[in-house]
């Protein structure tokens, strides 16, 4: 049987942007539902019983904005969010971010850009395991599928995919989970922003290193704030 079609559901209140962006990707083969407001975006994912794929929100929509939307979708669900953002100035973006969404894209924005940031968001919640990190001769061997690393309280099983603090289960966004298994593949490290970029991500030295700062912060309220270390002036580590 050929695998499902991916659907996602788009949320953007200019009616021509929405059908040029529904038609796109409808043609690299994705499912599309189209909502004009967030209220209505909002009844779509909950009456939705298959359930979504990835949504793609505009952040000034009427009724409920996109960031609203987002924090209400977040509620009960950790499906992948891409937040789209007409300012340039980043305040949409940060505001995005911090409800709980895992990418961004600033308008206007290209199909091939949209798709490929959507690729790359489908691409960590269907297998957001970390890549291996760069070794020495003496450094300890990386974490495989199926490994049960346990940091103080955290315990991650990148076998399940699962993560708990003291023994309760912690729910983590596709980004969080990708971005803690590339901590853990290298505890005690630092990892400098653009190399968090590159890996979870998927950011040239383009990317805006606020995206991994805000998401850092996220995670760090679900496995504990003294868990991942700033290192002022180069980026985190994972404490072990």
């Amino acid at each position: 049987a050929s695998p499902r079609p991916v659907r996602v559901l788009l949320v953007e209140d200019d009616d021509l942007m929405r059908q040029s962006f529904t038609v796109a990707l409808e043609r690299y083969g994705y499912r599309m539902t189209a909502a004009a407001d967030g209220l209505t975006g909002l009844e779509l994912f909950r009456a939705d019983t298959s359930g979504f794929d990835l949504l793609v929100l505009d952040v000034m929509l009427p009724g409920l904005d996109g960031i609203g939307l987002c924090r209400r979708v977040r509620e009960t669900s950790l499906v992948p969010v891409l937040m789209m953002s007409a300012r340039g100035d980043g305040l949409d973006v940060v505001a995005g971010l911090e409800a709980g969404a895992d990418d961004y894209v600033v308008k206007p924005v290209d199909t091939y850009v949209l798709v490929a940031r959507i690729r790359s968001l489908l691409r960590r919640a269907t297998y957001p395991a970390a890549p291996e990190p760069a070794r020495t001769p003496d450094a300890e061997p990386p974490p495989s599928a199926g490994d049960v690393l346990t940091f103080g309280d955290l315990t991650i099983d990148t076998g399940g995919m699962e993560v708990s603090v003291s023994g309760n289960p912690v729910a983590l966004t596709p980004t969080e989970l990708k971005l803690l298994l590339e901590f853990a593949a290298s505890p005690g490290i630092v990892l400098e922003r653009h190399t968090l970029l590159r890996n979870v991500w998927e950011y040239g030295w383009d990317g805006d290193s606020r995206v991994v700062d805000l998401c850092v912060q996220r995670l760090r309220k679900k496995v504990g704030r003294d868990r991942i270390e700033t290192v002022r002036g180069f980026g985190y580590k994972l404490r072990r």
